[in-house]
């Protein structure tokens, strides 16, 4: 077939996953014009209460095996890492206590030692916020009033049934069966290479951090993606996969789609641990230590990667912003945490962020953090997008770290269709894909020295700055380093 003919069918394509995308939306979420019911909700509030110590938590770095899990000890132990003090637990009477002023435990951080709590008697904080083990107490989430009832849930599967664009799709891709409409995006920084090698990421456990996986156990094209488990941290009784969002879906497929679906993932044969962080309802700081939580719990499961399509800037209440000079990678919760976790063996992506034609422009946080790599997004001739957001940190380490095609990515919907989508929410996890094969190829590289060779692999090492970062990496070129 010639080159002019496969052109043409992907233009083709391209038209038709756009009205696929629009129509699988609509779908979701009950489309226009239906009738959604609204549920009100009682008025409460959380807030992070930060810890002034460890005191008395009853454990000792000196037997790090009594509060820390074989898989994340193993990892620390084949990295050569010490235990700290950010790994012991909280001091559990001192969550007593706070539990037993009236309020409700949310989740904790030991690695931040807070604790995030629920109340609907806001004068409750200020006798909390007096116990002499209290350094201060931060409103981080304000109930809404109401919220739309969901659609989904038990009926979650009637999205599979075709629709008219389907039809169209299905008849278009059945004329190209070999066509691997993620090449593109795979080539750029090398992972096709790898692969041909051998390296699939095969033995590489990767931690996804999202907002709601919708249908991922039920798509034809994940079906071969070997998940490990799930875990819902905004609504534990919820499964990840029974939710209206579908963002972690989208980000999943990057990784771990197959070819029978017309999109090879850049790791397909890594196992998966699933995490919803992101309250798709509201934009909120609680937000942070949802995260958090999830971050500490992939390092419980001995996770090799994190990969996180997630950052934060503004908040829908004012009071909860902060500053550009918050960018330090210090400041925010889940950057101290991402950073944490890079200490302990860990190698973190996070997506550098879409704001670069906003108001805002920077990165957001947890990209801000350091030894972790912030991915921002090129289209497919390497040329960064309008989008994505921009550097530096705010103590001047070059952000975003590096680029990868995140214009018009293929991905799958939750309708298990082919689709096309942009924001660094895509090129962050293709890179991850691809870091787990090197990973794989590279089994006694420590996490820093696969990170460092990512970025030195870039074209644009010779001069990071605050647009390019380091460039788009040459991941062969990375594994040459590693081997040296």
């Amino acid at each position: 077939m010639t080159l002019r003919f496969y052109s043409f069918l992907a233009f083709l394509l391209l038209s038709i996953v756009s009205a696929s995308a629009a129509s699988a939306a609509s779908s979701v979420r009950g489309g226009e014009n239906e009738k959604r019911t609204y549920i009100k909700l009682p008025k409460t509030y959380r807030f992070r209460i930060s810890l002034t110590d460890k005191k008395n938590c009853g454990y000792s770095v000196k037997h790090p095996e009594k509060f820390l899990s074989p898989a994340s000890l193993a990892r620390r132990k084949r990295f050569g890492l010490k235990v700290d003090s950010h790994d012991l637990p909280l001091t559990q009477t001192y969550v007593s206590e706070i539990c037993r002023e009236g309020v409700r435990e949310v989740n904790r951080s030991k690695w931040n030692n807070s604790l995030v709590v629920e109340v609907s008697d806001t004068s409750l904080l200020s006798r909390i916020r007096n116990l002499p083990f209290v350094k201060d107490a931060n409103l981080v989430w304000i109930s809404p009033d109401s919220i739309l009832a969901p659609v989904v849930g038990p009926n979650r599967l009637d999205l599979l049934k075709p629709t008219a664009e389907d039809t169209l799709l299905d008849s278009v891709l059945a004329t190209m069966p070999t066509r691997d409409f993620g090449a593109r995006q795979s080539s750029m920084i090398g992972a096709d290479t790898l692969h041909a090698r051998g390296f699939t990421g095969k033995g590489v456990t990767i931690a996804v951090i999202d907002g709601g996986f919708l249908n991922v156990d039920v798509i034809p094209g994940l079906q071969r993606a070997k998940i490990l488990g799930t875990r819902n941290f905004v609504h534990p009784d919820l499964s990840v996969y029974a939710t209206e969002e579908s963002h972690g879906t989208n980000v999943l497929s990057c990784i771990a789609a197959r070819e029978s679906s017309h999109l090879t993932g850049t790791a397909p044969d890594a196992s998966f641990y699933l995490f919803v962080s992101e309250d798709g309802l509201s934009e909120q700081a609680v937000e942070e230590d949802n995260w958090c939580a999830a971050v500490e719990y992939a390092d419980s499961l001995g996770c090799d990667i994190v990969t996180s399509s997630l950052g934060y800037t503004q908040f829908q209440h004012d009071f909860m912003n902060t500053p550009y000079a918050s960018l330090d990678g210090k400041s925010h919760p889940n950057s101290r945490s991402a950073s944490l976790a890079a200490s302990r063996g860990i190698v973190l992506l996070n997506s550098a962020g879409n704001s670069g034609d906003e108001p805002w422009k920077k990165i957001g946080f947890p990209a801000d953090a350091d030894h972790i790599l912030a991915v921002g997004a090129v289209d497919s001739l390497g040329v960064n997008t309008n989008f994505s957001s921009v550097g530096h940190a705010a103590d001047g380490r070059v952000k975003p770290d590096v680029m990868a095609m995140g214009q018009k990515s293929f991905v799958l919907s939750a309708r298990g269709r082919l689709r096309t989508a942009n924001g660094t929410s895509f090129s962050c996890p293709i890179l991850c894909g691809g870091v787990a094969c090197l990973m794989q190829a590279c089994p006694k590289a420590t996490p820093e020295q696969i990170v460092n060779a990512v970025k030195m692999s870039g074209n644009n090492a010779a001069h990071p700055d605050n647009i390019f970062g380091y460039g788009i990496p040459s991941l062969p070129r990375a594994l040459e380093m590693l081997q040296k």
